[in-house]
């Protein structure tokens, strides 16, 4: 809704990052999806492709700045819970 507001109010269309700032790795996300979910899978690891970052970290700044938007659960874990509670409530398998 906010949004919404925002652009009534005359404020400009814009793309926003929505992160909590944080970075993780892809073993912090891994290990993580491991726990949060109790399986247990087999990761193949494979060199950095020509032109993939070393790092990329989402800064919501100006989504802050612009509606006032807040991240609701800014650790790894908690985020992959919410996400993985939704994933079992939807059960598209």
């Amino acid at each position: 809704m906010r949004a919404l507001e925002y652009l009534v109010e005359g404020g400009k269309s814009r793309v926003y990052n929505m992160g909590n700032g944080q970075g993780y790795s892809i073993r912090d996300v891994i290990n993580t999806v491991k726990k949060v979910t109790g399986n247990e899978f087999e990761v193949v690891e494979a060199p950095r492709r020509d032109g993939d970052p070393a790092r990329l970290i989402a800064d919501s700044t100006q989504l802050q700045n612009d509606l006032g938007w807040q991240p609701k659960y800014p650790d790894l874990e908690t985020i992959i819970q919410h996400a993985w509670n939704w994933e079992q409530k939807h059960n598209w398998t």
